[in-house]
């Protein structure tokens, strides 16, 4: 097919607004993506002759076929289909169709006449209360642009002119347009699968919505997204204190883009931390140094006197507060804020902590797409603080701990947060966007996905 039945009926007047603090996504959608969409639609249905052949159905109060009886579609032929798209009104399209129909002729025998009408409809592209975009039909005019029949010569002229002027006209809307709505209600079903919640580590959730009607420009349908994130049940807030999406990254290619926003990121990568096992020791993690009190010890002398002896280590980390990611064209990078406290463990009590740690970690982190969803891997670059939060066994000079606690993160605790996001953060389920197949790259405090459009 030509171009795609939806997107030629997609439409509307559109405002749109970010909102406080402005959206966590922005999809922008190529029209080539919903042509696409469009044609798999159909593709997956025959709702075209479905359509053709309930139209030949008798039916109370319709427009009849003056002089035909036994009325039946027997050709449709695909639509030749042309569109535009109206800034901040929405799309035009214009549709050559071609159909054969059959019946029994007032004068006897089978009678068959080959239409060619054009068809010319718009929609209106709106937000449905779930969140989703949705299309609704705003017209749909139809004219004949020729019609041949299989009547002797002699008869066509009284006939037909009769016949265009009283029937064709009045029943050809009837016939076409409900093909319309049944196009639209098979690209609404593929809009709703947005608003999925989708589960995001084993502790959190995301969910996709729009956050104001879309807006349509001259190159493409824009829709900006609140991204709902759920930990534990309680919902995570993005970062106030990120700078929005704005200015937006130009679009130039011919392909659908997805815009993350670094805050975005941020909240999500937060979700994930919670998936991570946050006990570190050796029985869990095999190449670091021996973690008992007598290797603390030998790092704070200090200290040593008081730590029970050849007693083993666990170190637990947990999130202090969000973490904070930054994306340039050039390079990104995460901060995590962290507290790392140490407990002896002795094997006949109680394990007994000794001191906690304020940690704050950079980390390199590098962006892929894949299985639908966008993967995070993090490379610890350094540590940026350490510092006494608290101590049961009194003050010492913590920073003798920083290289022995980067090394405990560089080989336990960055690898354990990379297994949880190799899950990945779920990308908008919308129209069978095929996000494998995206380019991704860095723009001032966003990420940008370049999905190319799939051919029909």
């Amino acid at each position: 097919m030509s171009g795609a039945w939806c997107v030629l009926f997609l439409g509307g007047w559109l405002v749109w607004s970010g909102g406080a603090g402005g959206p966590g996504a922005v999809i922008r959608i190529d029209l080539g993506t919903i042509d696409w969409a469009v044609s798999a639609a159909l593709n997956e249905s025959d709702v075209l002759q479905k359509v053709a052949g309930e139209a030949t159905k008798k039916k109370p109060n319709a427009k009849a076929f003056k002089g035909f009886s036994g009325l039946k579609v027997k050709d449709l032929r695909p639509p030749v289909i042309s569109l535009s798209l109206s800034p901040g009104s929405g799309l035009f399209m214009a549709v050559l169709v071609r159909i054969t129909i059959a019946g029994k002729s007032f004068i006897g025998g089978t009678m068959e006449m080959a239409l060619a009408a054009n068809l010319t409809a718009s929609s209106r592209l709106g937000q449905d209360p779930a969140g989703s975009p949705r299309l609704s039909p705003t017209s749909c005019h139809v004219a004949l642009v020729s019609v041949k029949t299989n009547l002797p010569s002699s008869m066509l002229p009284k006939v037909m002119s009769k016949f265009l002027d009283s029937t064709l006209q009045k029943v050809l809307p009837g016939l076409l347009c409900p093909a319309v709505d049944a196009v639209l209600n098979l690209v609404n079903a593929k809009f709703t699968t947005m608003t999925a919640e989708m589960p995001l580590g084993t502790a959190g959730t995301l969910q996709y919505a729009l956050l104001a009607p879309p807006v349509t420009s001259d190159a493409f349908i824009e829709l900006g997204l609140k991204t709902v994130l759920h930990r534990e049940g309680k919902e995570v807030g993005l970062l106030t204190a990120q700078p929005a999406l704005a200015p937006l990254p130009p679009k130039r290619d011919a392909a659908t883009q997805l815009i993350l926003s670094a805050d975005f990121l941020s909240a999500a990568l937060s979700v994930l931390q919670a998936s991570v096992n946050p006990e570190i020791s050796n029985t869990t993690v095999l190449g670091l140094p021996l973690l008992v009190t007598t290797t603390l010890g030998a790092l704070i002398p200090e200290i040593s006197t008081v730590l029970p002896p050849s007693q083993l280590l666990v170190i637990e980390m947990r999130e202090a507060k969000a973490p904070v990611v930054t994306i340039t064209p050039e390079q990104s990078f995460v901060q995590l804020f962290s507290t790392a406290e140490f407990w002896v463990s002795p094997s006949d009590s109680a394990p007994e902590s000794l001191f906690v740690l304020d940690v704050h970690s950079d980390l390199e982190v590098q962006f892929a797409v894949a299985e639908e969803g966008l993967r995070l891997c993090l490379a610890l670059q350094s540590l940026s603080r350490v510092a006494l939060a608290s101590s049961s066994l009194g003050t010492f000079d913590e920073l003798l701990l920083e290289g022995a606690l980067a090394d405990v993160l560089r080989v336990a605790y960055v690898p354990s947060m990379n297994r949880v996001l190799r899950g990945g953060v779920p990308l908008p389920d919308l129209l069978g966007i095929a996000y494998g197949r995206a380019s991704v790259s860095g723009a001032e405090n966003a990420l940008v996905l370049g999905v190319p459009v799939a051919e029909p």
